[in-house]
């Protein structure tokens, strides 16, 4: 079975870490083993979750989900140690001035060696990433952007030897869409869904493949419209008045939806959750993912 890669990113602030956590879980619980990466330096999920450290190394947090963060400078140790193969020696690379110095300035290189640990599976190289699923909780936006073309212009720069071989494999994962599946995250207001239906291009350009669309806080009322004008008619009332607002906000809803369904081929929808637990919250959205 060929391992599944989901790349889950969006505007800041629409809600994509917790949306990556629930598409995790929904693996999960299909019986599939599954990683969640959070990519950076800091981790979300250890205070979201009240977990305890989580670091590069993948720890249990459900039955069959772990969870794991991984930043390029941690990527890049591991590949240089598993090309050196000794530990030591690894170390006096990384710790080398002058080549601190070149992997904070070399354009892409943190990105390159990120996609490289979440591709190893397929590509079957580096340390073994027994993993039927991992779901990448990504950089944002203009991040991403940056994060899926950095195999390509190492690729360009480097054509030969193994960082270009290494860079045309990693674009070949991407590209596949039977293993790499792309979800952007946005919520139903137009900035959002500007930035996604850029990315959502960006990424068909970049990589031939079709990202979902996954829109978050969908009111989902259970009041009928009909309800909502008659009680509007009671203009004065605090009644009336959230009444008012909450059919503006609903047909301004919709037409947010019929601008996306111009932009993008698939769209999920997940409804406004009231939920202090964050597993529980978790749960209620793991059947829209």
């Amino acid at each position: 079975m060929k391992q599944e890669i989901h790349f889950v990113t969006g505007k800041g602030g629409v809600g994509k870490s917790v949306i990556a956590a629930a598409l995790a879980l929904k693996l999960s619980m299909q019986g599939k083993n599954v990683l969640l990466v959070e990519l950076g330096d800091q981790s979300f999920f250890k205070d979201f979750f009240e977990l305890g450290e989580v670091g590069f190394q993948p720890r249990s947090i459900k039955p069959n989900l772990s969870l794991a963060l991984w930043s390029g400078e941690s990527c890049l140790r591991e590949y240089a140690q598993y090309l050196i193969k000794i530990e030591s020696l690894a170390k006096l690379f990384f710790d080398n001035a002058v080549m601190r110095a070149f992997i904070n300035i070399a354009p892409g290189l943190p990105e390159l060696a990120i996609l490289g640990k979440v591709t190893s599976g397929p590509r079957k190289y580096g340390p073994p990433m027994n993993f039927d699923a991992v779901v990448v909780d990504a950089f944002a936006t203009g991040h991403f952007k940056a994060l899926i073309q950095a195999p390509k212009g190492m690729a360009q720069a480097v054509q030969f030897g193994p960082m270009g071989e290494q860079s045309r494999s990693i674009i070949n994962v991407l590209k596949d869409e039977t293993i790499s599946k792309y979800h952007i995250v946005s919520l139903p207001e137009e900035l959002p869904l500007k930035e996604s239906a850029e990315l959502a291009a960006a990424i068909k350009e970049e990589l031939s493949v079709h990202p979902s669309l996954v829109l978050n806080k969908m009111l989902d009322v259970k009041v009928s419209r009909e309800t909502l004008q008659k009680e509007e008619q009671n203009s004065s009332s605090d009644l009336g008045k959230f009444a008012l607002y909450l059919e503006q906000q609903l047909d301004r809803q919709a037409e947010m939806f019929k601008q996306a369904q111009l932009q993008h081929d698939s769209i999920k929808q997940v409804p406004l959750i009231f939920e202090l637990d964050a597993w529980g919250l978790v749960e209620k959205i793991v059947e829209k993912v």
